[in-house]
């Protein structure tokens, strides 16, 4: 029923970021040859255990030499891969890293990785009380910290809410868990069996293996989705195979089929007695009275344009960030807009904007009215309230 002619799919390559590990020392990527420099265990002490997973245990701890709180994710002896491409890949942007030293617990010689501590709420309980306001902004957020990464040659390929920890008080976003993080390179192919289930792109799902950093647009745009529409998650498949019926449901598969045929991929036998035929279904269609003030005509044209089959189609994490979704905010919020977007700009500079000084009135200069959007910018990080920003651009009468 299902049937497609050639047995190996078309080559496809990201279009942003594709060569930027090909412009890097190989001592960059190559985790494998990484040597760990360990840190003091006798700086850290445990507090409370907070979880475990398949290849570690998860504690609260404290920093004593200045007291702060951190998180030890104390390692399974046989360390893997994803233990080194974890730690390889941590701390390659502002919004994903480690701001304290790694440490091995010399007494067992078991090792273990120090992370910042984020005042977590639960993401069950944290979305359902999200403004369309919060959602645009933590969106936003998550696009950054996908852009910072992306931007130096890295797929984070685990985008879930489990794995966004945000501090809702503070207005603290942190994207975490690199594990199945990995170096991207034209051309090469890579295992399919990454990301959770109900946040695996088509891609995956069908087997095509030369995927790029618009999987993790795919990723957030379910997280989107589940955010504005109330339903997490958004598709809700029983295993692998059903996870694509149901994103067919909702995308068709007339779409599917123009996927497949483009990429020359074929699809699993298995599909021809569950996919069956369904036309794509319009966005509106899950609005109802309890999500409709968090859903707009930009949201879902946001939402359409990174919950595409094609991975070629979709927005990058960039371009994402330059939707209109995020400008159509009342006064204030598009200046907070703008100081986002500036903060991109200044990042791609280095930090540094050639800027005038402008004169007081005794004569003397002072920094000119973008020096000071800058500083607000690096304030914002640490800002908990938009009011503070706000009070401070009047404060320094922005809008003369």
């Amino acid at each position: 029923m299902f049937t497609f002619i050639s047995d190996m799919p078309l080559s496809s390559k990201a279009r942003v970021y594709a060569d930027v590990n090909l412009n890097r020392p190989r001592e960059y990527w190559d985790y494998e040859s990484y040597e760990v420099k360990w840190g003091d265990q006798d700086d850290y002490q445990i507090v409370r255990k907070l979880g475990r997973g398949k290849y570690s245990e998860v504690f609260e701890g404290l920093n004593i030499t200045n007291n702060e709180k951190c998180v030890i994710k104390v390692l399974k002896v046989n360390l893997g891969k994803s233990t080194w491409r974890d730690k390889c890949n941590i701390g390659k942007g502002s919004y994903c890293k480690t701001k304290v030293p790694d440490v091995k617990f010399f007494q067992s010689r078991t090792p273990a990785l120090i992370f910042e501590h984020v005042e977590n709420r639960d993401f069950k309980e944290l979305y359902h009380t999200l403004t369309d306001y919060d959602i645009r902004y933590y969106m936003f957020e998550l696009l950054r910290a996908l852009d910072a990464c992306h931007s130096m040659g890295i797929m984070h390929r685990d985008v879930k809410p489990h794995n966004v920890m945000i501090n809702h008080s503070q207005r603290k976003l942190r994207l975490i868990d690199w594990g199945l993080a990995e170096f991207y390179h034209p051309g090469q192919e890579y295992n399919v069996r990454v990301a959770s289930r109900y946040f695996k792109g088509p891609e995956l799902l069908v087997d095509y293996q030369m995927y790029d950093y618009s999987l993790d647009l795919w990723s957030l745009g379910c997280v989107f989705a589940s955010m504005i529409f109330r339903k997490e998650p958004f598709f809700h498949g029983h295993d692998n195979y059903d996870q694509l019926v149901r994103i067919a449901k909702v995308l068709g598969t007339e779409e599917l089929f123009q996927y497949l045929t483009k990429y020359e991929i074929v699809l699993d036998p298995r599909f021809n007695e569950i996919l069956g035929r369904h036309t794509k279904k319009r966005w509106e269609r899950f609005v109802h009275a309890e999500n409709q003030h968090l859903v707009s005509p930009e949201s879902l044209d946001l939402l359409d344009k990174l919950l595409r089959y094609d991975h070629a189609e979709r927005l990058t994490a960039r371009e994402a960030m330059e939707h209109v979704y995020f400008r159509k905010f009342c006064s204030h919020h598009d200046l907070l807009y703008n100081l986002m977007i500036l903060g991109a700009i200044v990042q791609d500079h280095g930090g540094r904007i050639p800027v005038g000084a402008q004169q007081n009135n005794d004569g003397t200069k002072k920094p000119g009215k973008p020096r000071f959007l800058i500083f607000l910018l690096f304030r914002f990080d640490h800002a908990k309230y938009e009011s503070d920003v706000i009070s401070a651009i009047i404060k320094e009468n922005y809008f003369h």
